[in-house]
């Protein structure tokens, strides 16, 4: 039996794909078999593709860092699975083909009443908003957020996680159709490039925000600067822009404010015990419906390209998924 996979052969933009058969894997001992039926797509996988992210795997490399499946075969060692389990799956990468095997605690139970494609667009981009904004940006019931980057997925996870933690959201993003896409979910929508600061300070009867979420970078969060309240934070997540942001420490001083850069993969590994902790908790609000994957885009597996090409014009709300 063969199975299809995908593999980025060469850096570039747009990169080399290669979608090849291969034999189907076998289980080590504390591994699982898992037959995905729907994968994530995400803008890191689009930039590690290109040689721009800080992981630069070694070529070919098997292209996807989450899907989401059915348990089929467990090794001998492997503990947490039974066959016929429904789970989400993580990977560094390693997740576009129709079966994978990966360590069994890389197998995360999906909710009751979650299809695989929500489950395969849900744990990296929840997994960081949530950890920007607990552990990093420490947002509290009755502070303002401010959330760039709202329509992609990590800053369309983090409006809801940050409205699920009692807070008021003034999300951004430029695009016309996409904010009109978040009118609702979030409490304000602006276009960060027409006076974010004066829009922000108006929204907040001068106060300012309490947290600034930016995967954007550039320009926009040294805009997000003058927008501050005293003791604000600045979890800075990426910058889709091009460029990192250059801030000036003079605005940290004058309002006590704090920044930090967060990567979930990363904290995960250093404190897996709070990392499993979140997602206990992100996936017992999952089942009760308080928070939830928007797909904008679907593709086949055999479709990355395409998949990459609509991340790249800026076009998709939310998550893009592969399905078979």
């Amino acid at each position: 039996m063969s199975i299809t996979a995908v593999f980025c052969t060469e850096f570039g933009d747009p990169p080399t794909i290669d979608i090849r058969e291969l034999p189907a894997p076998v289980p080590g001992p504390d591994q699982l078999r898992v037959r995905l039926e729907a994968w994530g797509v995400s803008y890191v996988d689009f930039l590690m593709a290109q040689g721009g992210y800080q992981l630069k795997p070694k070529l070919p490399y098997l292209i996807g860092l989450e899907a989401a499946g059915t348990v089929m075969e467990i090794g001998s060692d492997a503990f947490g699975s039974r066959v016929g389990d429904r789970v989400m799956t993580r990977h560094r990468p390693g997740a576009f083909a129709e079966e994978v095997v990966l360590p069994a605690n890389h197998a995360i139970a999906m909710p009751e009443g979650m299809d695989f494609e929500a489950a395969a667009g849900f744990r990296s981009a929840f997994a960081t908003a949530y950890h920007g904004l607990v552990q990093a940006g420490r947002l509290a019931a009755g502070e303002t957020a401010l959330i760039h980057g709202a329509a992609g997925g990590m800053g369309h996870a983090a409006i809801q996680v940050a409205k699920r933690l009692g807070a008021t959201v003034i999300a951004t993003a430029a695009d016309a159709e996409k904010r009109a896409a978040l009118v609702g979910l979030a409490d304000h929508v602006l276009d960060y490039r027409e006076d974010l600061a004066a829009n922000v300070k108006s929204l907040t009867e001068d106060r300012g925000v309490d947290v600034v979420f930016d995967p954007v970078g550039g320009a926009v969060l040294e805009d997000s600067m003058r927008c501050l309240n005293w003791g604000a934070r600045l979890v800075i997540v990426g910058f889709t822009t091009g460029r990192p942001s250059t801030i000036k420490t003079n605005h940290l001083l004058i309002k006590g404010a704090s920044a930090i850069g967060i990567r979930v993969g990363e904290f995960g590994r250093h404190n897996p015990e709070t990392y499993e902790e979140n997602l206990r908790v992100l996936l017992d609000w999952a089942e009760r419906g308080e928070i939830k994957t928007h797909i904008s885009h679907r593709f086949k597996l055999d479709q990355v390209a395409e998949a990459f090409a609509a991340i790249a014009a800026r076009e998709v709300v939310g998550k893009v998924v592969l399905t078979r």
